[in-house]
C-alpha cells in the first residue's frame, strides 16, 4: 500500500462542495457578472474579457474569452478574434511587468476531444513560465504549488495595467 500525500487547499472547498454544478457556464456568468472582483474579471472589451483561472495550470494563468458563448474559432466575427488577440496581448504586457516570466504558454483547446472543459464557450489560455518553474513537488509528489493568492494577483495585474 502507498502512502498518500495530502495538500492543504482550502480554495476548493466550494467548488467541491456545491450540491449542483448544473450545465451552467461559469465564463458567460462571469461575462454577465456586475462584481469583476468576485468573478476574477480583470478585463473588459466590447465583445471579449479576461479573467484569472480559478484552477490555475501555474501562477498567473488567465484566460480570454468572447463575452457571447461561442465554441470554436468560427463562429466568431472578425471584431471578437481581433478583439481577443489584444486581449492576450495585454495579458502578456501585463504579466511581464508584474510577475517577469521567463516565457508563456498561450493557446486553446477547440472541442471535449482537444481538452476543452467547457466545449461550448471557447476560451484561450495564458501561462506564464519561469526557468525551472518545474521544482520537485511535481516530480516527486504529483503535486502543483502555486505561490500567489488569486486576490492578491487579481490586484497586481489591475495595477500594473498598460491597456491594450
Amino acid at each position: 500500500m502507498s502512502k498518500m500525500d495530502r495538500l492543504w487547499a482550502p480554495w476548493r472547498i466550494e467548488y467541491v462542495s456545491e450540491p449542483d454544478k448544473g450545465d451552467g457556464c461559469f465564463l458567460c456568468e462571469a461575462a454577465s457578472s456586475t462584481s469583476d472582483r468576485e468573478m476574477l474579471v480583470l478585463w473588459r472589451g466590447e465583445h471579449s474579457f479576461c479573467l484569472l483561472n480559478r484552477w490555475p495550470y501555474n501562477n498567473g494563468h488567465l484566460m480570454v474569452a468572447p463575452l457571447a458563448h461561442k465554441g470554436d474559432l468560427d463562429d466568431l466575427s472578425e471584431e471578437e478574434l481581433v478583439e481577443q488577440l489584444h486581449l492576450l496581448r495585454r495579458c502578456k504586457k501585463n504579466l511581464t511587468a508584474a510577475a517577469q516570466p521567463s516565457g508563456f504558454n498561450i493557446g486553446l483547446n477547440l472541442g471535449k476531444a482537444a481538452g476543452a472543459g467547457i466545449p461550448g464557450h471557447m476560451h484561450w489560455h495564458i501561462v506564464p513560465r519561469w526557468d525551472a518553474d518545474t521544482n520537485f513537488m511535481p516530480v516527486l509528489a504529483d503535486t502543483k504549488v502555486i505561490p500567489q493568492s488569486l486576490d492578491s494577483l487579481w490586484e497586481l495585474l489591475r495595477q500594473v495595467d498598460q491597456g491594450g
